[in-house]
């Protein structure tokens, strides 16, 4: 009994895991001609999944598929002969009406009478238990028809039976589930498991990159053992992860329907399928099942040369801040990408000064070895005459997408050479630096030329004398990110001078938390307490704020606590500042403070009672649940009101993903000579000087000297104009997302997603010994446009859909200091203007023979300006410093 209940079970589960009467692939029967009918169709939409909202088109036919032969040993081993015909084309849309692009248009003039003739031509396929062992087809037949014929074959390959398992069959070695029923079978395919050869590439960084899914499903439904219908369905969606406006989606469907079964041709004897082929026609040859690459011909497209001509006026410097100057410049380096050296080398070498920068910018932005080869033939680093293009050149470098090996050894190259300008050459070593971590993000730590430019640094550091060439290497390393290089770190931080100290610091400042160690802590700490050394009030605070961000320790909030009240004034505000922002804002170190707090010798008012100007603050510029923009902001002045140090930082985070927008850190030292006051401890000798440094999309870039020593300093200010000096300026590649998908229907889909910023960033330090006031000026000017879009191409027809969004913003921070008294009075600003942001849709539907439909749409709104809200004693400062003078006062000479 027992027995027969186990075999009971055993048959269940047999008759539940496969279709009823066959245990492997479909099957058909001898002298039958089986008539179907075959649909394949696609949409294009932003996934809202309105048919009125989409583009597309149908291919429609009938199919004949007949059995030519069977192994004579094995009823599984089998060779069918494919059919199409009576091929129709027509719109997704049947609102379209008269406006659609195939109204009146019959199958030769869409397809071409040569394209027709071929997709009609049968193929043959060899069958082995279900699964595909060889597609035969004409050879010489265009590769999107042949597609076409690959995606409909496609459809025959099935299992019967339950089970998971690799295939290769249009969209390449995929792994596919299998879950059989009585009379139904339902393959799902892991697409992201797909190994086919496509080009693409994206951007490692969560917060600029995109997301994109994929699904793909056919249910057949089985009888005596072949197909009534089969449905199969297959869905790819993406979006931009920090605006999601920036979306889109592919739905491609195909429907296979037995509609007839009559007599047909009797079998073709033979013992092998390739010999059966060759009897049936010589013709045929055995062709890869998965789908192959085309490039559609471009009719009536301009040369790069005359698409230049075409734009540059756009690109003029006075249009930069413009949507329509960043608009042009993704549109051609999309051209650009198509070009070969010699292009672009014609087109730069005719270019004037003033707009050969923003050329520059473009061809570097391409990122393709032609691109490569064009600009390094084109640039002389041994000159001194172009050294703005050299820097616009590595800071596109710098920003790159998708840097490859090619470009890290061609900087490295160009390293060991010679230089007209010592500035580029340690552009060209910071760059190395960004090269490098953007490649081992990638996966590239390990490339021979990643090995080298490592070397380069650590050995730099570890055998340099030489103080600027220390602090080009350390630059280098503060965007390498290397953990071996941690130790270098800490030793020129301890012992090194202030801003050589400082900058190491500001290095360790950028590594995750996991490479803050206990052991990188100790010397934090140390250099925070001065256990062996004095130090500069910028590195001190700078390895406090270290030691607080990184998993600090009960003792060491607890030693930094007890430090404040006996410091210099305005350290010691400072540092206030900054763990009253670390509980305002619920750091992570919060937690640990406030259980320090807990204990009375920490917390006690004598203590946090310390009057000063400098100050701490983080706030939120956008706060929604998928994502935050935060803006932090903090000064540090000297005892005698002078700025040491204004730092203003943007980052934007998507889930636990963040991206250092930028930074903007302006440096003052030695400046107390000017109003006659005394320094404090420990910077009693230091030279006077004045900089900016940057961090821009987390690049680190060269700083820049607005002064250095006292003479410069008075030359400076007498013949000072006011004007800003720039950071850095210039058109950027931003995000670029780039992918070719082979749709199971034989059809070539391409999703692509750019957005480009012409950016400028300066700043400017103004003094009035005449007035005692100074003011320190940080400006952001951006113009972003983000252009998405999905195309699905066959090359007779293509239907596409393009989303894209544009602003231009401005970001200006001002810190005036009135030192003719004491306490002296200061007041930050930091304003937003208001920004235009548009956004646009179009979707198209076009033939081959340039008939095509077009619906655009476009809305648009002003975001305001406002003033960011930064603590209360600002607040209150400002009103006093910025004071209305009384009625009959003027400020005027007389």
């Amino acid at each position: 009994m027992i027995l027969l209940a186990v075999l009971f079970l055993c048959f269940i589960s047999s008759y539940s895991a496969s279709v009823k009467g066959h245990t492997t692939g479909l099957s058909l029967n001898n002298d039958r001609l089986y008539e179907l009918t075959y649909s394949a169709e696609v949409f294009l939409d932003r996934g809202k999944g309105k048919l009125q909202d989409s583009v597309g088109y149908q291919l429609s036919s009938s199919v004949d598929v007949v059995l030519l032969w069977r192994n004579p040993h094995g009823d599984d081993d089998q060779l069918i002969q494919i059919t199409i015909k009576d091929v129709r084309v027509e719109s997704v849309n049947e609102q379209r009406g008269d406006k659609s692009i195939f109204k009146g248009k019959n199958p030769p003039e869409i397809f071409g009478k040569k394209n027709l003739e071929a997709l009609q031509r049968p193929v043959l396929l060899h069958l082995v238990h279900g699964k595909i062992k060889e597609f035969y087809s004409y050879q010489n037949e265009p590769v999107a028809i042949q597609n076409l014929k690959r995606g409909l074959a496609s459809l025959f390959q099935t299992q019967l039976s339950s089970g998971t398992a690799n295939e290769v069959d249009i969209s390449g070695d995929c792994k596919v589930t299998y879950q059989a029923h009585q009379d139904k079978v339902i393959k799902t395919k892991a697409l992201d498991s797909c190994k086919i050869a496509r080009s693409g590439f994206t951007i490692p960084n969560q917060v600029l990159g995109v997301s994109s899914k994929a699904s793909f499903a056919t249910t057949y439904k089985i009888e005596d053992s072949f197909v009534v219908a089969v449905l199969a369905e297959e869905t790819h969606s993406f979006g931009l992860n920090f605006l999601q406006t920036i979306s889109g989606k592919i739905v491609s469907k195909q429907k296979l329907e037995l509609k007839t079964t009559e007599a047909g041709p009797r079998l073709v004897s033979g013992k092998q399928a390739a010999a059966v082929v060759k009897a049936v026609d010589s013709k045929y040859v055995a062709l890869p099942i998965v789908g192959q690459i085309f490039q559609s011909e471009c009719r009536r497209c301009p040369s790069l040369l005359e698409h230049w001509h075409s734009i540059r006026t756009h690109l003029q410097p006075a249009n930069l801040s413009e949507a329509e100057a960043v608009r042009n410049f993704l549109a051609f380096v999309q051209h650009l990408r198509t070009a070969k050296k010699e292009e672009i080398l014609q087109v730069l070498k005719t270019e004037n000064k003033e707009v050969l920068p923003q050329l520059v910018d473009a061809v570097t932005s391409a990122q393709t070895p032609d691109s490569l080869e064009a600009i390094l033939d084109f640039l002389d680093f041994k000159s001194d005459k172009s050294v703005i293009l050299q820097e616009r050149f590595l800071y596109a470098c710098g920003f790159a997408s998708h840097p490859n090996e090619e470009l890290l050894r061609a900087l490295i190259s160009k390293f060991k050479g010679s230089f007209g300008s010592n500035d580029v050459r340690e552009t060209v070593m910071i760059v190395i630096g960004a090269l490098v971590r953007k490649l081992c993000q990638n996966e590239g730590c390990k490339l021979k030329a990643v090995v080298e430019a490592k070397k380069l640094i650590l050995r730099g550091l570890e055998k340099t004398e030489n103080k600027k060439d220390i602090t080009m290497y350390l630059l280098a390393l503060k965007n390498a990110l290397l953990p071996e290089g941690i130790p270098l770190l800490l030793k020129y931080a301890e012992a090194g001078e202030g801003p050589i100290s400082h900058l190491a610091v500001t290095a360790l400042q950028r590594y995750d938390v996991p490479f803050i160690t206990d052991e990188v802590k100790k010397t934090l700490n140390r250099i925070y307490h001065q256990n062996r050394k004095i130090h500069e009030k910028t590195v001190r605070t700078t390895a406090a704020a270290v030691i607080l961000n990184n998993n600090p320790s009960y003792m060491e909030v607890k030693n930094i606590l007890l430090s404040i009240g006996e410091l210099p004034k305005e350290m010691n505000k400072y540092m206030l500042a900054l763990v009253q922002d670390i509980l305002r804002f619920e750091m992570p170190a919060s937690k640990m403070v406030r259980r320090v707090l807990k204990e009375m010798v920490a917390h006690n008012y004598d203590r946090f009672s310390g009057t000063g100007s400098s100050s701490a603050y983080t706030g939120y510029i956008q706060r929604k649940p998928h994502l935050a923009s935060t803006y932090s902001l903090d000064i540090l002045y000297s005892g005698s009101g002078i700025l040491r140090r204004s730092n203003l930082n943007i980052f934007q985070y998507i889930g636990k993903a963040g991206l250092h927008g930028s930074q903007v850190v302006i440096e003052a030292q030695g400046l107390e000579a000017l109003i006659a006051a005394t320094p404090d401890e420990g910077e009693e000798n230091l030279d006077s000087y004045a900089g900016m440094s940057a961090i821009l999309f987390d690049v680190q870039l060269r700083p820049v000297t607005f002064f250095n020593g006292y003479s410069d300093l008075m030359s400076k200010m007498l013949s000072a104009s006011g004007d800003p000096v720039s950071v850095v300026k210039g058109l950027v590649l931003l995000i670029d997302h780039s992918q070719e998908l082979q749709l199971q229907s034989g059809l070539k889909a391409n999703i692509e997603v750019q957005g480009g910023l012409a950016i400028d960033i300066s700043g400017a330090m103004e003094f009035s010994l005449w007035y005692r006031e100074s003011k320190t000026r940080v400006k952001n000017r951006v113009t972003m446009v983000v252009n998405g879009g999905i195309t699905v191409d066959s090359s007779f027809v293509k239907a596409g859909l393009e989303t894209s969004a544009e602003t231009e913003a401005g970001l200006e921070f001002v810190s005036t200091v009135q030192f003719s008294q004491y306490p002296f009075l200061v007041c930050m600003q930091m304003d937003k203007d208001a920004a235009p942001f548009r956004q646009s849709e179009t979707k198209y539907e076009r033939l081959s023979t340039g008939r095509g439909y077009v619906s655009r749409r476009r809305k648009q709104h002003l975001v305001a300006g406002c003033e960011f809200p930064l603590h209360q004693e600002n607040s209150e400062m400002c009103r006093v410093v910025f004071a209305p003078q009384p009625e009959g006062t003027s400020s005027g000479w007389f």
